[in-house]
This record gives structure tokens, sequence and C-alpha cells, in this order.
């Protein structure tokens, strides 16, 4: 499809012309080069740019005023990472007659600018003179966020595979090569720890495949009747067992309550995350209210809402919109980082909202909604 039409010099800024219409088609509406979201340059047949767009005006700084008509290779000095000139090595219009594409590369622009670029090259023919040269242009800096954000994921699970499976190999060693030597007591306590570590790692695994599920869009959501009231009570009774005094927790129980259908695994660890937060890095009374969630539609209910708060000293401002993701943790935050993030794409499978906020005692309060929904045999 040709963008511009134009093959001189000069003539008119064409970066905002219409595609022609498919041949049989009269209403088809034009293309306007700007919409496209990556940068689009075009050389004519005498090598000249006669399309340059907004894209491409923000990725390479350069007004389309001034790439109009120039080179290609003044307009895009190009160069690989060995500091060779692209165009120069290319050779669009004098290379091989067979060429119709360049693959996606890594090139410099002036400055160290680093831009991913890939090339199609129009002909008349199979092994006819090139028409037009087709160039887009991306920006790495997307790319590289990802590469950072996927080196950070590996580099903090080593970190924390690292810790337990070197007790778990030590005590085990160290059982195995002298376990006559140790009381009853003694061995009962190192395979108390190593039993530790060993949930530490696979609570970890589980957080990795949760991540990847979340990120490739493929968790999956079981409806099933949820008492969210119960699930709550199960985790408060779990604490008060485990040495917690009874009274830091305050249950809030609206009635009555819209019939819930989700998933009551992933709920589970939804409610277990934002708890365990409560009770680790807040203070004072762990509350936790479940109530309606109101409909626009006077008389109807929409889900489900859980908010849990406590007393503490709470998030700070500049930290609320980073809450959500991987890797953050606060000042006495330990683990991987990777809880709220899990939580919030857990919440979102289920087509609810999460969000973070300032409770009313001062403290962190984090609130999901979930939808009324079917369950899953008839979803």
């Amino acid at each position: 499809m040709s963008v511009g039409t134009s093959s001189a010099p000069g003539e008119r800024d064409v970066r905002r012309a219409p595609a022609p219409r498919s041949p049989g088609d009269p209403a088809a509406p034009g293309l306007d080069p700007d919409d496209l979201p990556d940068g689009l340059v075009i050389a004519d047949e005498h090598g000249r740019v006669v399309c340059f767009n907004a894209a491409a005006e923000r990725i390479t700084a350069l007004p389309a005023a001034q790439a109009l008509g120039q080179p290609l290779e003044k307009a895009l000095p190009l160069e690989d990472l060995e500091g060779r000139r692209w165009w120069q090595l290319s050779d669009p219009y004098g290379g091989l007659a067979t060429r119709t594409r360049q693959p996606e590369r890594n090139l410099l622009l002036p400055g160290g600018h680093e831009v991913l670029v890939t090339a199609r090259y129009v002909r008349s023919g199979p092994t006819g003179p090139v028409q037009r040269v087709v160039v887009s242009l991306r920006d790495t800096e997307a790319r590289r966020r990802t590469e950072r954000s996927h080196a950070e994921l590996i580099a903090t699970v080593a970190h924390e595979l690292r810790s337990p499976l070197t007790s778990v190999k030590g005590f085990t060693a160290t059982l195995l090569a002298k376990w006559e030597r140790f009381t009853d007591d003694q061995k009962r306590l190192m395979l108390e720890t190593v039993d530790a570590d060993a949930d530490r790692v696979t609570r970890l695994i589980a957080e990795l495949l949760d991540i990847s599920r979340i990120d490739s869009g493929r968790l999956e959501v079981r409806r099933q009747p949820v008492d969210i009231g119960a699930a709550v009570g199960r985790h408060i009774q779990a604490y008060v067992a485990a040495g917690q005094p009874a009274d830091r927790f305050l249950l809030r129980l609206e009635q009555p309550l819209p019939d819930l259908w989700a998933d009551p695994d992933k709920i589970d660890q939804v409610l277990s995350n934002l708890i365990e937060n409560a009770v680790r890095h807040g203070e004072g009374t762990v509350t936790i209210d479940i109530t309606a969630t109101a409909s626009p539609r006077e008389g109807e209910e929409t889900g489900t809402s859980v908010t849990v708060s406590d007393e503490g000293p709470g998030i700070p401002e500049e930290s609320m919109n980073r809450v959500f993701t991987r890797f953050w943790r606060g000042s006495k935050r330990g683990g991987t980082g990777l809880g709220l993030y899990i939580v919030k794409g857990i919440v979102e499978a289920h087509g609810g909202t999460i969000t973070v906020g300032r409770a009313p005692q001062g403290g962190a309060e984090f609130r999901f909604t979930l939808p009324v929904a079917a369950p899953a045999y008839l979803a």
C-alpha cells in the first residue's frame, strides 16, 4: 500500500496523505500515517524521503519538514552497534535484486539513541528496481523495561532460593554425616527447619507460576459458591491459634450479601496476603469490612467488597501508585515483593478491582470488589 505518491523533493508534505482505496471498495477510509504507533519513513525510487510520520519525528527528534525531500541516509543516519553506516552496508537501491526486506535489528541514531529498524523494499517486479523503501522504527525503551523486569525477577528468585536451599543442603548433609551424634530434639529442630525452608521454596515456585499465568492471560478462574465471611473467619482463627490476641481482629459483616461465585482457592490467596500484610506490617486492630456493593440502579447489587485496614503508619503517598507493581516493598517489608502484584492479577481475573489508600485510623487500607458472576459451568 502506498502512503505517499510524491517522488520529487520540495513537493507538499505527504506524511498525512491518505492511502489509496482498495479497488472495488470506494468507501474504504484513508490511512493517516500519524495514526500509526510506530515510526514510518518512506523513500521513493530516488532514495528521497516522501513520508515521515509523527512517531518518526518523536523517535528521531527530527521535524518532518526537515526530513521530507532529504536522502534517506541523511534523514536517517543509522549506524550498527559497531559504528558502521547502515545504509552503505545494506545498499537497498544497488544491492541484490532479489532482496525485499531487512529483518528487525538494533541500530543507533546520532547521540547513541537505540532503535529497532525494519525495512521493506517495494519493487516493480520480482527482480525489478526498487520503487520505494518503507522503514519502520520502534523505540527500544519499552523492550528494555521488560528486559530489566525479567532480569530483576531472575535476580530476586535466585536470591530467594539460595537461602533456603543452602539451609536444606547444610542440615541434610550434617544429619547424614553425623546422625548418631545428635539428640532427638536436635534432629527434630533441624528437620523442622528443612521442612519450613522447603515450604518457602514451594511458595516461591507457586508465585512464579502465578505471575507467568497472569502475564500471559492464562490464569484460570473456576467459580464456585464462596462464603467470604467464613473464609475471613478461618484466617483470623489461624492467627489467634498462632498466638495473636483475638481482640486484634475486628470482622464487620454486612447482611444480606449477594451470592458470591468465585475461585475459593484464589480468593483465599488474596485474603491471606492482605491480612498477613496488615498483621506483619501494620499496628493496632486489623479491621475487615465485608459489604455489598451498591449498583447505580436502586435496589440492585453488583457484588461484594472486602476492605482490610490497620492502624499502623500506612503507606507513603509517593508509594501508593507502586504498591501493585512487581518487587515493591515498603521500608519494613521482606519477601519477594510479588504478593500484591499477584493479588491484583487474581482480583482482575475475576473481573474485579482493587485499590489502596489510607485507613480512617491512619494505617493502610486495601479494598477489593468482586462483581456478581455466574458459576464456572454456566460461564
